[in-house]
Order: structure tokens, then C-alpha cells, then sequence
């Protein structure tokens, strides 16, 4: 990881966060991200601006993309994107680097475009001044032939670099690129330079002295033209003598003076007028003259409404004793464009008057295109763009806003505005006189709209019920970046933001327009919150930090964002019993809130309803379900309690037995069916299980128990295998028998007879899946009257009922991701690095599905390694309580039911801040590692370290354990770690 530096506008230095990823190279997004701190540095276009990086992974991580293509007679080198770094152009030439200046540029045919984000495109005519051309002579008996120019190889160098604390990045590009289809007349009209490439008049440069004269007109007188004295030596090659003519043979034409009309004639030498800036060379087969658009002879004139920069030469040729000459003109439009809100529109003229001179003339070819590259019917129509010809123009028309060109943002006065950009080309083929000689007319045009203003949108997206602000800012055009956002006083880098827990995001349209998302929890401390009656007002300020890149001109959107929350009241089930029924109530909550009410597996139909007797009030659900029913009910759950036979009973006659019966209820969401309470009723019934007779007859009613769940009640047997039921269904079974019967026995006492049997399965059907059943049936018999009572075995009992205990088997402390704990991290995630300051979010879960548990946090801390018992460590919670002492106490979360949480009571959910021990003086500590003690409580017996969270006050500091109250096993603990600490 690195830094890197940006100086503000008072020349002081900062400190910017490292934005490599850590999971590997990203070269666009580390470069686009380090533009938008760079500064623009120098205003010569063919550098571009830096920033000082700390580090070389850029220079080794993104290496730049470059592309060269063949474009007719030109060559395209597109390259980037740079992220804010400086590239230098130059060519090799005779093994030497010559750096392309903007001077050099026009004279030799090279033009560089900039974009936004750093991307560049470089221009090059195939016949520039370092073009390599490999010319192959044949000879036919009278003269030399050379083939024509048909391969042109330029090799380019590349250097991109910063401030010399990183390497510089070198790139060599040798690109060759074949022409063979030359015309008569070549014309390129690039913003940057003029170029005519000629061959007509000297039938392409090799002919015989006869054949010129006949050719051309008469050669013209002309005076010596005296060159000028050498300047000396330069250390570095002279770019003008490496543009001057080729090594021709000896008897070949020589250039010898170029005249220009300005609209006077200027006669001048070739080395004058490479002097002046222009490009005069000539090739085995052409002349090529080149100038900038700006060339001091240059001269303009209307053309058909659209006005044109002229640049008209003849090229005086010299061999031996005899002279020729050849006309070359450039015509270049610079304007013809109209511009509306929605449209461009392009004019050229079909008859160029400066470059036509014949009588007969015909248009041949007209092609579209942009950025040099020709486009097709099919692709016009795709980008909406439109080509006609009529008398006068060929007239191009290009939606603003289309694809190909791009949006440039400026802001001013802290208002925003944008342009609209785009690079049109258009190519001419017509041919003039009878010889058909033709003329290619390039144009690499460049427009511009006017700054028209846009007025970004702030829309506010939030739903209260989801407790987030959410809104979106835009549209903006690509270049524009968004720093930091301010809340009150507080501000936040992007990065920040998103650490903070906040979601910021850049989304881009099909149309090429960005917006940026802001989502903030209402919970996060940033965010006002007023308490109103039955509401919540959030309110949150904010102002959004954008800039424009390269420029970085700031821009500042101020927003109020309020969002109102009605206090949810969810509805409450309560219930009660009496001797025969479950009586349940259903206190509605918020009115309009949607809710079921299921009875163990089943909703609560209308029907079910209905028999169960439900009414409703408006304010309250009531019905009622009588334990008669419950046989008949899946939905309710039978368990019970023993009834122990006392000494002092035995005299008495005990009729009546019980029945301990529960009743399982949820309320629930109706589209997610997700529950939102659950609750169990239990209560104990008066039920006759027993009959005896005074005919010596014995009944007994066994019941099917929630302890045995898959009981068939007809298997049931007395102790003789073969004394079954008389009647049975799913969940009773019915027995009549004698006391002398199905092996009954008898014992004498002082003063009655026990006659006592046993209800249970038989050993052939006993299964490890089924608990063990066991009822027994006595009857006592005295002298005078008759007694019954049903015993059950202790060990049958299934009520669920958890004495205070505690201990870590069942518990597990982890790790979340953020505060929505919604994602945690998992055991090969460790170590976890944080930073300082940064807050951590542990969750402790109870993995039970008994609603009659809960769990409570008695003491949690932390160490420098992970032995929880080391002398060195920091109470971040004692006795329950967060610790007094520390300056940045703990705070605990509610937890809510949903999909994962059925019972909230399992769950304890804290955030704190991290932290590191100091080891010494000058150094921290590099992990931690987190330990608690939590206790497991019966729900209905809250008492001691049960009795709620921090439920001790004035015991926070003390440091001890608090004393256990009866039934309270000994502690254990559970512990996650390490969690690496990041200290810078």
C-alpha cells in the first residue's frame, strides 16, 4: 500500500489515501481515481498533468494501453488513460529521439487530442517527416522506376512520468501502415496542421527531361535564392534538416524554391520555409507541403458561405539546366457549423473553388466518419447521425449529446455546466479534366457547443419503514468526480463514507451521464432525530463535494433530507387458563398493521375461528379453546406434571388426576410469513385418568404426551402383553380391566388393599426414536370406601424448564460486517484488520430453539492474545453493565425478529470501538482478541444475572463477579480472534 500527495491551493501538502486494491490491479480505476486530486499543470497540450506518487506500484501495476490504427493516410495512436501523469511524444529518427512540439507538429503532421479521464489520441500522416519509406528502383532499359509509396513506417516514442519520484514509464511504438490506393491529390485538414500530397504535374516524380517539358508548362525564370549561414553544430538533430528532401539519385527533379501567394507571391528556399514552419519534402513519387492552420502566409476566404483557411504554393523543381513547377493548394473549413439545443449541424461545400480549377468536375465518394474512423450506413443510423448532399453543401448532422463524442463539465460561480464535443471527419473523393485525375479531401474536424447550463437533481428515494435515507444527485457528465460529502460539521471522504457504513455509489446511464447514490442509515449518529408524539422526525444536512477533472474546479450541493417515522407498535398476545379452557387475547397495535395468528402449525382460519368462539372488539382479539378439543387439535401439545402420592393421602379418597397442557401461538407477517412473536400458554387441567369400581373394575385414559411424539396409543398394553385398549385414536388410548386381570397386583396394607397396574409399550416395540412411557394406575380399597389415583414417572416429564446455567457449548460470539448484522465473517476470514477508532459489531447467539431460554452477557473483554485469563486485559462490559471506566463505553443494539432471528431473546448484539494496548512509550499493540462470559436464564425465572442487561447498576466498576443465586452452575466463556490493528 501507498500514498500519495497532492498539494492544495496554499502550497501545503496532503495526504491521500491509498487507492491500489488490495486484491490486484485495477489499472483504470487507479488511474481515473488519481486524477481527480491531480492539479493541471502545464497548458502545453502535448504533456499532461501529474500528481507526486509515493510509491511505484502504477508505474508496475498499470502499464499503458496503446493502440495503433491504419486510417487511410493516416495513422491513429490512441493511448491511456494516463491518471494524471505527464506524456511526452517524440519519434526516432537516424537513432535519435526528437520530442514532438506543437511547432514541430503542424510542420511534420501530428496532432494530439485530449479527453477527459486522461485518454489521448495521436494523429500521424503517413507521410510526416520521420516516416520511413522503402522506395525499390527497377529499370526498364531507359530509366529508373521506382514502385510507388505503398508502406510508411513511423516509430514513435512514448514517455510517461510524473515528478521523478516514480521510474519513467517508456514505450516504443514502430507501426507500419500500407497506402496503396494514392490519388492524384491528397488533402488532410486536421486542426492542428495543412497537408497536400501531390503527384500530377510530374506524372508522380520520375519521367524523363523530355517528358516534363512537354508535360508542364514552360519552366519559369527565378533568381538565386541565397541560403542562409549555418548556426553551428546543435548537440541534439536539427528536426528541419531531418525534414528536408530525400537522398534522390543524381539525375532525379531537386527541390529548389517553393513560391507562396499570400495572395502575393513570396518566393522563398526550402530551408526558409522550414524556417517559417512549414513542411516541404517530396518523395519518390509526390510533393508533400504542410502547414499549420495558422501559417503566416496563410490566407481565408468564404467558400460557399463557409469560411476557409487557404494555403496556395507552387514548388519550383530543378535538374541540371532544366525547370518545372507544381501548384499545391489546402483549403481548410474553419467554421460552416450551426448548433442548436439538440442538434449540430455541419457544413462543407460540394465545390471547393480554391482546389477546383477544371471545368468538368465530379463528386465520386462522400464518407462519414469520427475520430478518423469511416463509419457505415448501419452505424450512422445507430448514433442517430445524418449525411446530405445537395447543390451548394454536404451537410452533416450529429445529435448533442450522441455517441462519439463526449460531455466536458465546467463550473462557475458554483453553477454547473457542460459542453458537448465531437471530432467529425469527413472524406471527399472527386475527379476533374478528362485524364480523370482525382482529388482525396480529408477533413478531421472538431466541434464544440456552446456551455449550457445543467442543473443537477437531488431526488429523495426514502421509504421511512426502512430507517435509510436514500436519495440520488445528478445527472452529471463523466469527468465530474465526487469527493466528499459534509455532514454538519463532519466531513467524509467517499471512502470514508463507506466505511462509516454509508452506501455511496457512481452509477452510469446508457447515455453516458453518471448520478451518485447516498444511503444513511437513520440510526448512524450523524443523523438528527426529534421525538414527536407517536413519531420520529430524522433529519439529516449534508452538502456533496464534486469536482470537475483535470481542472478540479470545486462544485458544492447543499440538501436537507427529513423523513418521518410513525412508532410501529406490533400487536401482543397474552393468555390464561382456567379449570377447562385457554383463554387468548391479541391487543391490537399501529392501526393498518397486517398480521395472522397461527396455532402450532395452522393459521387461525375463519373457520377455526368460529369454533373456538373469536371475537373482536377493536381494539382486541379474544377466543378460547377447551382442553377437550386439544384431542383433536394438532395444534395444541400435551405434557404434564407428576402428582406424588403423599403419605398422609393414603387415607383419603383422591379422585381427580392432572393434565399439564401447552399451547403453541405465533403472530406473523402475511406476505413473508415471517413470525414477529411467538408465545407458549401451559396450564394445568383437572382430568380423571383413573376409575375404580366397586365391582373390582379398573378404566385408566392414557394420553399421548409431547415427550413421545411419535406414540401410536394402540400399541399400548397393560403389564400383560395381550391387555390392549378397548378404544384408541392419535392420541388416547382406553382401558377397562379387573383387579384380578392382565396382571394386576395386589398388596395388603393396615387397613386396605393396593390393586396396581402399568400402561407402557411392550419390549418388542420399544425404539430409541420413542421416549420412555410409563403410566401406573392403584386403586386402594378399604374397609368402607374406594380411592383411585394415576402416577406418573418422573422421567416422562418434557416441560420445558431451564434453571439459570451458564456456559459456552451452546453459544456463539462472532464477528459482523457492519451494524445491520446481516453479514458476519467467517473463521478463515481471521485475523480481521481495523482500524483505530474503527467500530467493531460482535453478535452473541444462543443456537437453541427453546423460546423459554435466553441469554444475557455477564462480562465481556479483551487481551492481547488469546489467553483469556492473561493479567494484561480491558473490561469492555462487567456485571452485565458497559464498563464506567472506559471513555468509550460499549452500546448495545436491539435485536428485532426476522428471517434469521425467531427469538430475539437468543441474541445480544454490542458495537465498540477498536483499540490497541500500549506496550510501551512509542508502541502499540498489534491484535486483539475478545472474550465473554455470557449466562443462560429460564424466561420464567428472571431473576439475579437474568434479570436483563446492565440490570446491576453501581456494580460497573468493581470488576467482580456478582454472587450466583441458587441454581446457577459455574461460568465459561467464548471467545473470537485475532483482529489485526491497523495503525496508520
Amino acid at each position: 500500500m501507498g500514498l500519495f500527495i497532492v498539494k492544495d491551493q496554499l502550497g501545503l501538502e496532503k495526504k491521500m489515501p491509498d487507492i491500489m486494491s488490495d486484491d490486484g490491479c485495477n489499472c483504470t480505476s487507479t488511474r481515473e481515481t488519481i486524477s481527480k486530486y491531480a492539479h493541471l499543470l502545464s497548458p502545453n497540450r502535448w504533456q499532461y498533468w501529474s500528481l507526486l506518487w509515493t510509491s511505484d506500484q502504477l508505474s508496475m501495476c498499470c502499464p499503458l494501453g496503446i493502440q495503433a490504427e491504419c486510417l487511410g493516410n493516416v495513422m491513429r495512436v490512441s493511448a491511456g488513460p494516463l491518471g494524471g501523469n505527464f506524456l511526452e511524444v517524440a519519434v526516432r529518427y537516424n537513432n535519435s529521439i526528437i520530442p514532438i512540439t506543437t511547432r514541430l507538429a503542424s510542420q511534420c503532421g501530428f496532432s494530439l487530442r485530449t479527453h477527459p479521464l486522461g485518454r489521448v489520441e495521436l494523429f500521424v500522416s503517413l507521410q510526416n517527416c520521420f516516416a520511413h519509406n522503402v522506395v525499390m528502383l527497377t529499370f526498364d532499359g531507359l530509366t529508373h522506376l521506382p514502385s510507388e509509396d505503398k508502406e510508411f513506417t513511423t516509430t514513435l516514442s512514448l514517455r510517461v512520468y510524473g515528478n521523478g519520484v516514480v521510474a519513467d514509464e517508456l514505450y516504443h511504438i514502430a507501426d507500419t501502415c500500407q497506402y496503396p490506393t494514392w490519388a492524384s491529390r491528397e488533402i488532410i485538414c486536421d486542426p492542428d496542421f495543412m497537408e497536400a500530397s501531390d503527384c500530377r504535374r510530374l506524372q508522380c516524380g520520375w519521367v524523363s527531361v523530355r517528358r516534363a517539358l512537354r508535360d508542364d508548362s514552360p519552366p519559369i525564370p527565378f533568381s538565386a535564392l541565397p541560403e542562409p549561414r549555418s548556426q553551428g553544430p546543435s548537440k541534439l538533430p536539427d528536426p528541419r534538416r531531418a525534414a528536408k528532401a530525400m537522398d534522390m539519385p543524381s539525375h532525379a527533379f531537386q527541390i529548389k524554391a517553393v513560391v507562396f501567394f499570400s495572395p502575393d507571391e513570396r518566393p522563398m528556399t526550402v530551408t526558409q520555409a522550414l524556417g517559417r514552419g512549414y513542411g516541404v519534402t517530396n518523395s519518390p513519387t509526390r510533393l508533400v507541403l504542410r502547414g499549420s492552420p495558422t501559417a503566416p502566409d496563410a490566407y481565408y476566404q468564404d467558400v460557399a458561405g463557409v469560411p476557409m483557411t487557404i494555403l496556395k504554393t507552387s514548388t519550383i523543381f530543378e535538374k541540371k539546366w532544366i525547370a518545372s513547377q507544381i501548384y499545391a493548394t489546402v483549403a481548410c473549413p474553419t467554421g460552416g457549423v450551426s448548433i442548436t439545443d439538440d442538434m449540430i449541424s455541419w457544413f462543407m461545400p460540394r465545390h471547393i473553388d480554391p482546389l477546383i480549377s477544371a471545368d468538368k468536375y465530379k463528386l465520386l465518394e462522400v464518407h462519414m466518419g469520427v475520430d478518423g474512423q469511416r463509419l457505415d450506413a448501419e452505424e450512422m443510423a445507430a448514433r442517430k447521425y445524418s449525411l446530405n448532399i445537395n447543390d451548394v453543401h454536404i451537410v452533416t448532422k450529429i445529435p448533442v449529446g450522441a455517441v462519439g463524442g463526449y460531455l466536458k463539465s465546467t463550473v462557475k460561480n458554483n453553477e454547473y455546466y457542460t459542453w458537448y464535443t465531437i471530432a467529425p471527419m469527413l472524406e471527399m473523393l472527386w475527379a476533374e479534366d478528362e485524364n480523370g485525375e482525382e482529388t482525396r479531401y480529408k477533413v478531421l474536424f472538431s466541434i464544440t457547443t456552446p456551455p449550457v447550463p445543467m442543473r443537477p437533481q437531488l431526488i429523495d428515494h426514502t421509504i421511512p419503514g426502512e430507517r435509510l435515507f436514500k436519495v440520488t444527485l445528478g445527472p452529471f457528465a463523466t469527468d465530474m468526480a465526487l469527493v466528499n460529502i459534509t455532514f454538519s460539521s463532519v466531513v467524509l471522504s467517499v471512502a470514508e463514507c463507506n466505511a462509516r457504513g454509508f452506501n455511496v455509489q457512481e452509477l452510469v446511464s446508457q447515455s453516458g451521464f453518471k448520478t451518485f447514490m447516498l444511503q444513511v442509515p437513520f440510526m448512524d449518529p450523524l443523523v438528527m432525530k426529534t421525538e414527536e408524539q407517536m413519531t420520529t422526525l430524522y433529519s439529516l444536512h449534508l452538502i456533496f463535494g464534486l469536482r470537475s477533472l483535470p481542472e478540479l474546479s470545486p462544485l458544492a450541493y447543499a440538501a436537507y433530507l427529513d423523513a418521518t417515522l410513525a412508532h410501529i407498535v406490533p400487536p401482543f398476545m397474552t393468555g390464561s387458563c382456567d379449570h377447562q379452557n385457554f383463554y387468548v387475547m391479541v391487543k391490537y397495535g399501529t392501526p393498518d398493521f397486517n398480521f395472522q395468528i397461527v396455532l402450532g402449525n395452522r393459521m387461525l382460519t375463519p373457520t377455526l375461528a368460529e369454533q373456538y368462539g373469536l371475537t373482536e372488539n377493536g381494539t382486541h382479539i379474544v377466543f378460547a379453546t377447551q382442553v377437550q378439543c386439544l384431542r383433536f387439535e394438532p395444534n395444541a401439545f400435551l405434557s404434564y406434571g407428576a402428582i406424588k402420592l403423599l403419605p398422609l393421602m393414603a387415607l383419603k379418597v383422591i379422585e381427580d388426576s392432572h393434565i399439564k397442557s401447552r399451547l403453541d401461538m405465533a403472530l406473523r407477517y402475511p406476505r413473508s410469513s415471517e413470525r414477529f412473536q411467538a408465545f407458549s400458554l401451559s396450564c394445568s387441567f383437572i382430568s380423571t385418568l383413573a376409575e375404580c369400581y366397586p365391582n373390582g373394575t379398573m378404566t385408566a385414559l392414557a394420553v399421548k404426551f409431547a415427550s413421545a411424539p411419535h406414540l401410536n396409543p394402540s400399541q399400548l398394553t397393560l403389564n400383560d402383553p395381550t391387555c390392549g385398549p378397548v378404544s384408541s385414536d392419535d392420541r388416547f388410548a382406553y382401558f377397562v380391566f379387573s383387579v384380578n386381570s392382565c396382571g394386576t397386583t395386589r398388596k395388603f396394607l393396615s387397613n386396605a388393599l393396593l390393586y396396581e397396574n402399568e400402561i407402557s409399550l411392550p419390549e418388542s416395540l420399544t425404539g430409541i426414536d420413542d421416549a420412555d412411557y410409563e403410566l401406573k394406575v392403584k386403586c386402594y380399597y378399604d374397609f368402607n370406601t374406594t380411592h383411585s389415583l394415576t402416577f406418573i414417572a418422573a422421567q416422562a416429564n418434557n416441560e420445558p424448564y431451564a434453571e439459570p446455567a451458564k456456559g459456552d457449548l451452546q453459544v456463539i460470539m462472532r464477528l459482523a460486517s457492519d451494524d445491520s448484522f446481516t453479514k458476519f465473517h467467517r473463521p478463515e476470514d481471521y485475523p480481521i484488520p481495523k482500524n483505530l477508532k474503527e467500530l467493531i459489531y460482535i453478535e452473541v447467539e444462543l443456537t437453541s430453539t427453546n423460546p423459554q431460554v435466553s441469554v444475557e452477557l455477564e462480562s465481556c473483554w479483551a487481551t492481547q492474545t488469546n489467553d483469556r485469563t492473561a493479567q494484561l486485559r480491558w473490561n469492555l462490559i462487567i456485571n452485565g453493565c458497559p464498563n464506567q471506566l472506559d471513555p468509550n463505553k460499549v452500546v448495545f443494539h436491539p435485536v428485532y425478529p426476522d428471517s434469521r432471528v425467531l427469538f430475539p431473546s437468543h441474541y445480544k448484539r454490542f458495537e465498540s470501538e477498536m483499540f490497541a494496548f500500549a506496550l510501551d512509550q512509542d508502541n502499540l499493540s498489534d491484535q486483539l482478541f475478545l472474550h465473554c462470559d455470557v449466562v443462560l436464564c429460564d424466561a420464567n425465572n428472571m431473576s439475579g444475572p437474568c434479570s436483563g442487561q446492565c440490570s446491576s447498576q453501581g456494580n460497573e466498576v468493581k470488576g467482580q463477579r456478582r454472587s450466583v443465586p441458587n441454581g446457577v452452575h459455574s461460568f465459561k466463556d467464548v471467545s473470537f480472534g485475532p483482529i489485526s490493528i491497523i495503525k496508520s
